[in-house]
This record gives structure tokens, sequence and C-alpha cells, in this order.
């Protein structure tokens, strides 16, 4: 059964050093994807390992909201979203909604199955891990108010909301004194929740692609390519994307992260307009620029930042 089996960890990682090519089209880097509909219909379990599962686990129910299937794993109950791919192998994947299984064709349900029974252990320990991110994503929601502090380029930035004559109306005034900056907006105190996000994200893209068009320029010549046009994006799960082409997209939200993960990010994509996958070569392209990006890649994949639904 092993030989017809592949899993994908969690959303929160992308291709590693080492693993199979990417499609050639687009490569891209990943990001946490934002939560719409919890995993776990029980209370939260807490985070566990070593054990099997029906020791921490006695109980629990997990639906997909696209489930077609349903499995009992020991005393927890799964119901699955399951299709069937040109894939060659059965490949499982945990993410925001639950359990998702792929098979080709040609295997039976019988052996998805006995897959699934397999990794039993694996397949709980990431629905309750991906169930308490998406509780952590819930608490760290941002709310949009006078005053409100939200991460800015690895430090804090206060936003506060000022009508007065000495700023324009809906206007931004950045006032560095870290690690607590702040931003003013001319916005009365009045001002809606939704005006005061779009605001901010206004000014933060706009900052967003002055510092991302600073280092790209930086890393390129390094890297000896030449990028073409930058994008911003607003992805849920995607932290850049590059193309042969030239074209750069990157998501304004990397403003969150410190600088240092910003450039692994940048140096990321430039360097897929050297090597279009996520082959050994690429990951060494990336690491003459920058021989602690495994180090960088590892804060961009675990740091909880806020959502902005």
């Amino acid at each position: 059964m092993s030989r017809f089996l592949q899993l994908v960890l969690d959303l929160f990682d992308s291709a590693v050093p080492g693993g199979q090519p990417q499609p050639a089209a687009s490569a891209t880097t990943e990001a946490t994807k934002l939560p719409h509909q919890p995993v776990q219909n029980q209370p939260p379990v807490a985070r566990f390992s070593g054990e099997p599962l029906d020791n921490v686990l006695p109980s629990a129910q997990f639906t997909h909201p696209r489930a077609t299937r349903r499995i009992q794993l020991g005393h927890t109950d799964i119901a699955y979203a399951f299709r069937r791919s040109k894939r060659r192998t059965i490949g499982m994947a945990i993410g925001p909604d639950g359990l998702e299984v792929s098979a080709p064709r040609w295997v039976s349900l019988g052996e998805v199955e006995s897959a699934l029974r397999e990794k039993a252990d694996w397949i709980g320990r990431k629905l309750v891990e991906m169930g308490e991110r998406q509780q952590q994503l819930g608490a760290a929601r941002i709310d949009w108010r006078d005053g409100v502090v939200l991460p800015y380029l690895g430090e804090q930035l206060q936003v506060r909301l000022d009508s007065s004559a000495t700023l324009k109306k809906h206007s931004a005034q950045f006032e560095p004194s870290a690690p607590l900056h702040t931003l003013r907006l001319g916005l009365p105190h009045h001002a809606t929740p939704e005006q005061i996000r779009d605001a901010v994200q206004a000014w933060l893209m706009r900052q967003a692609k002055a510092l991302f068009t600073e280092r790209l320029n930086h890393f390129a010549p390094q890297l000896g390519v030449q990028w073409q046009r930058l994008s911003l994006s607003s992805a849920a799960t995607r932290w850049g994307s590059a193309s042969a082409n030239g074209a750069i997209r990157l998501n304004w939200r990397l403003l969150h992260h410190k600088l240092a993960v910003i450039d692994y990010v940048v140096a990321h994509e430039l360097s897929h307009l050297r090597v279009m996958d996520h082959s050994p070569r690429f990951w060494d392209t990336v690491q003459s620029v920058m021989p602690d990006y495994a180090q960088r890649r590892r804060v961009l994949k675990e740091e909880l930042l806020p959502p902005w639904h």
C-alpha cells in the first residue's frame, strides 16, 4: 500500500529541497490560508506527540464542508472530501476545511480506506493541529478601531484616527518610533471598521510596492536575472509567484514580517527566473545569495499573522 500513498502534510508547507520539481509555468511560495470554517466540530484538544491517537483523542468528529465520504478511525469520525484524479498515488491533504483525499481511478475504495487507516495517527494529529491554528488565527483577528496595533516589518504599528486640520482628510502619516510606530489616518473617530481597515491596507500596499521594488533591485544583479514587472497580491495561500516572462507577484501582507523574511521571498521568486521548479538546483540558487534561507523560510511558515477578513 505504501507505494500508492503520498501525503501532503498541510497548507503551511511548500516544496522542500530535494523534492519533486513543480510545474514550470508558475512557481510559488506558500502563505497561511485564512480561516473561514473550522475543521474540528468538538472543543479544542491540547497539542500532543508520541501517543496513540485513541489515547489523546478518545471521541472527536471532523467534517469537511464538501465531504462525500466518511470513515471511522479509532474513536474519531471523519467526513472527508474525496475525488478521483489523474495522479498516480493516493493523496491526503489537511487544510482549514479538513481532510481531502484524491486517488487514481484504478485504485479501489477499499485501498483508499486502508491507506487512511494506515495513516490514522498522522491524520488525527494534523486535524487537531490545524484546528488549533485556526483558533489562534481567530484570536489574532484585528479589531479595527482607533488605537489598534498590528505587526509591521517585525515591529508594532499603532493606528490613530486624526481628523484635525493638521492632517489632510483620508491621508496617512507615518511616525517612526521603534518598536511601536504610529500611523495617523485622516479619518474621524466615528469612522467604521471597514473604513479604517481599507485606509491601513491602502497605506501598507503603497509601502509594500516601494520596498519590494527596492529589494528586487538589490537581489536581481546578485542572481544575474532581470525582473520585468511587479504586482501586489492579496492571495490567501501564497506569498509570491514568478513567471518565466519576468513577472513577479508578491503578497503585500509580507509587510507584517521582518525584512529578513521579506528578503527570503524576494530571493526565492527571483531564483525562479533561473530555475522554474523546486529542484536541488533551485535551492542551490537561493542559497548562493542567502546561506540561511532555511531559517528564514521556517519563520515565514511558522509565524502567525493576523487575518484580514
